[in-house]
Formats: structure tokens, sequence, C-alpha cells
């Protein structure tokens, strides 16, 4: 018999809306300060220039402002849920590329245009029920469980930042939270089980594939590393086997190899 899965976690709207404000502005802070030159150097993801990356950044919130000023899409049951997010990312990777350089080269001025998209982010999101169903490029989704989605990529694409041009981009606290555990939680949806256990202080402990479940003590098979190191790893932006050999993750037992099951979402 197949592993339980377990309830989904749940997460407060207001909460998540308030993460998601704060992760925007601190990356709005940092795309201000950029130079000409560094906009127009690489982001490390492909062929986005850091311009790109940084145009593609706003979309992150334009999506759920542009939905909710649609009527909301029938049925009452959404077509993806928070869980199968992640994994449902990879095949829209070159349209989601497209756009992001459309509209770097439309919007050419990015200050106005990070302005404009907090301003009606915040307005619409206002008193709107986390029940409401929006539609996604995935498919149909709970307002509240799509606003969960976009602290795992603001969250992300703060590090993509960061690590494509050298500048300090905070993390949210709420928004690493809420990233981590979500990822965390995709991870034992995919391979359920209770034989090892993933650590990612001090935002979640899952357990995860099956054999023989630890139930008291230390658990025999233990993965730990620290939040951003679990979001690359999660991403595609860190290998399982680089994470290992610079002891930015550690794995005890025979089953504490994740490698088969990363990355999560690309």
């Amino acid at each position: 018999m197949p592993p339980a899965k377990k309830r989904p976690r749940a997460y407060d709207l207001s909460r998540t809306r308030t993460a998601v404000l704060a992760q925007f502005a601190h990356v709005q802070a940092a795309v201000r300060a950029l130079t000409p030159g560094q906009l127009s150097g690489p982001s490390g993801l492909g062929e986005w220039t850091v311009r790109d990356l940084a145009a593609h950044v706003t979309t992150v919130l334009e999506r759920v402002s542009r939905e909710l000023e649609l009527p909301a899409p029938p049925g009452v049951t959404p077509q993806v849920t928070l869980l199968e997010w992640p994994l449902s990312t990879a095949p829209r990777a070159e349209d989601i590329a497209d756009d992001a350089r459309a509209l770097a080269a439309g919007r050419p001025e990015l200050g106005s245009l990070y302005e404009e998209t907090a301003e009606r982010f915040a307005r619409l999101t206002a008193g709107a029920p986390g029940e409401r169903l929006v539609t996604t490029r995935a498919g149909t989704m709970r307002l509240g469980d799509f606003l969960v989605t976009r602290t795992v990529e603001l969250a992300v694409h703060a590090d993509d930042l960061h690590r494509a041009t050298g500048l300090a981009i905070p993390h949210d606290r709420q928004a690493l939270a809420a990233c981590t555990r979500l990822l965390a939680d995709a991870l034992a949806d995919r391979a359920p089980g209770g034989s090892v256990e993933v650590r990612v202080p001090p935002f979640a402990v899952v357990q995860c594939i099956g054999g023989p479940k630890h139930t008291r003590g230390t658990p025999p098979n233990v993965v730990e590393t620290d939040p951003l190191t679990w979001l690359r790893l999660a991403t595609g932006r860190t290998r399982w086997a680089e994470a290992l050999d610079g002891a930015q993750v550690s794995a005890s037992g025979e089953r504490a190899d994740l490698a088969a099951l990363l990355p999560l979402m690309s």
C-alpha cells in the first residue's frame, strides 16, 4: 500500500500578501540601483540579460492583478493544487522567456514599471478572497495558493539577481519561509514516505521516500541544508552533487540521496 499523503499545509492569506509585497519591494530597491552596464549583463539564466530578469519579476505580481480584473473563471474546484504547481513550471519556460524579453524591450524604464506593478497588485488584492479562482499558465488555482507561489518566484529571482550583480538583496522572512515550506512539501508529495527526514531550518522539516518509517530518536536518514541552498537545489540553480561537494548540504544514511528527485521546478 502506498504511503498516505498528509493534509496540505495552510497559509494565511493576509500574511502571504504582505510577504509578497515586502519581497517585491526589496527587489524593486535593488533594481533601482542597477547601472546600465549591469542591466545589459548576463543574468545566468540562459540568454536572459539582467534587464530581462528584472522585467520578468514584475510579471510575478502582474499575473495576479490581471486575473483579478477579469471575471472569475467558471467552476469551484481548482485544476492545479498548490503542491502540483512546482512540477508544472518546466513546460512553460520558453513562453515565459519570450514574454520577459518582450516586456524588457517594451518597458525600458524599469522604475515606473515596478511602481505601477506594486500599486496595482496592492489595490486589486486588498480584500480579494483566497478561495477565488484565478487562471494561471498551469490551469486554474485558488488565489490564496497562487499568492504562495509568488513567494517562490520572488525569493528565487531575488537570489538570481544577487548572484548576477553582486547586490545584496534581502529576503523577507515570511516570503522565504513560505517558499521553503512549499518546496519542501512538494518534495514530500512527489516522493511520499517516511524513511528520509529533510530539514531546512528554521522553516521546514518533512519526511519523504518510501521505506522503513522512522518514529522516534535520531532518524537514520537525514538531509539538512539552509533555505537559500534548498531553493537553489529545488529550482536547479545548484546540483545535488555540487551542494554535497561544497558542504552546503549534509546527508547521512544510505537513503539520504535526493539527486533523482531534484530539481522540482526549473
